[in-house]
């Protein structure tokens, strides 16, 4: 671990020195393998389709090739007890473990129930670990998103989805209940904008119960939609209304293009910024709003953007208020931007590494989408290629020297 000079500094995320501390020369140049096949689009589009044609087929070497390189990249383990290594090591260097259960696309009241079981799982794990800062679910791993559909639509339901939603809003309490009685903190995260308004009322609910004495449950702010800034100031002004905390995760998001998509195949306004400046605007004037009001804000700044994660570092400093203070905190996703949340830590910020965990057949689609997110825009290297190489050349030059 670097020493205590840079406690008193801003974080420098060039500095590959410390963001890569942690990794040995045979797992770095495991990263750059991994990293350089990532960085050619035709080869991630065609490795995504056969890696979900084989996953369909249920062939053998899809799941022992995927554990052997994305997964062990990505994920923290198949269960709770393989994430303990890896939330160690983490641990370490000053960063703290946000669990996130990867299992997707469940359709049963039995796959939900069992997802609600292991989210439970989770929060009790976290609790007797205090390197685990908070548990992350999604909404869809505990009921069937055609049931959020309609409600969102204001669609009658049958008494068959009256029940799923009892059953739904069950499970929730469940959940909620056991992070609150834990002291576990838990996020729930945002989805597509046809289900987000059922989420945001669900949430909003379990904040009210749960956000009383401390900010136990997180919703989700995506600022690629234009709407949401605003959502934010208005979410805070109904908490003070109704003296609860609001808890928020600002994050960009993760489901533009399908927006847009069926924005158009539907013929109504898309929901989507028009562009990245006006998301990145949107992004730091919401980072902006949580340290202007942390007393009364509890917030993660969950990017991989530099800018924004600078930001935030820099207003706290200039308003003197302690780097490792509880409501303000940062957020990247394991085996994603080390030269941000390391040197954050290491500048003494409160730093996380979102880690998902779960059977390799179950997070391949999870994977999937880490592993186009990094394919380069127009043939040119991703950033995290860029800063591994950065280190590998480092290195390289000390031995010389």
């Amino acid at each position: 671990m670097q020493g205590s000079k840079h406690l008193n500094s801003l974080p420098e995320f060039n500095n590959t020195t410390i963001a890569f501390e942690s990794k040995s020369d045979s797992e770095l140049n495991k990263s750059s393998w991994l990293f350089s096949m990532m960085n050619r689009p035709l080869l991630v589009n065609l490795g995504s389709k056969l890696a979900l044609w084989a996953l369909n087929k249920k062939l053998p070497f899809v799941e022992r090739i995927t554990k052997n390189t994305v997964f062990d990249h990505f994920c923290g383990g198949e269960s709770l007890a393989d994430c303990q290594l890896a939330i160690s090591q983490l641990a370490n260097q000053n960063v703290q473990t946000v669990l996130d259960y990867g299992a997707e696309a469940k359709q049963t009241e039995s796959d939900f129930n069992a997802s609600m079981e292991e989210m439970l799982r989770a929060i009790s794990f976290a609790a007797q670990h205090q390197n685990v800062a908070v548990v992350s679910i999604k909404i869809t791993a505990l009921a069937k998103i055609e049931l959020l559909e309609r409600l969102q639509s204001k669609l009658s339901l049958s008494e068959s989805e009256q029940e799923a939603y009892q059953n739904l809003v069950k499970r929730l309490s469940f959940v909620g209940q056991a992070a609150e009685d834990n002291k576990v903190t838990l996020f729930v995260d945002a989805e597509e904008s046809w289900i987000q308004d059922v989420i945001d009322t669900l949430v909003t609910r379990l904040q009210q119960l749960h956000n009383k004495d401390r900010a136990t449950v997180y919703n989700t702010f995506q600022m690629y939609r234009h709407d949401r800034l605003d959502y934010l100031k208005s979410s805070f002004m109904e908490a003070q209304s109704k003296g609860y905390i609001l808890a928020a995760k600002i994050v960009r998001g993760a489901y533009m293009e399908k927006e847009r998509a069926r924005a158009l195949t539907n013929s109504y306004p898309s929901p989507i910024q028009e562009d990245k400046a006006a998301t990145d605007k949107d992004y730091n004037l919401a980072i902006r709003f949580c340290v202007e009001n942390h007393e009364q804000i509890a917030s993660f700044n969950a990017s991989h953007n530099e800018e924004s994660n600078m930001l935030q570092a820099e207003l706290m400093i200039s308003n003197d208020i302690a780097r490792n203070h509880t409501n303000l905190n940062f957020s990247q996703l394991y085996g994603m931007s080390d030269q941000i949340t390391f040197n954050l830590s290491c500048s003494g910020f409160n730093a996380t590494k979102y880690m998902p965990y779960g059977q390799v057949k179950e997070v391949i689609p999870y994977l999937i989408r880490r592993a186009q997110e990094n394919t380069a825009v127009s043939g040119e290297m991703g950033r995290e290629y860029q800063m591994i190489l950065k280190e590998m050349k480092r290195r390289k030059n000390k031995v010389v020297k």
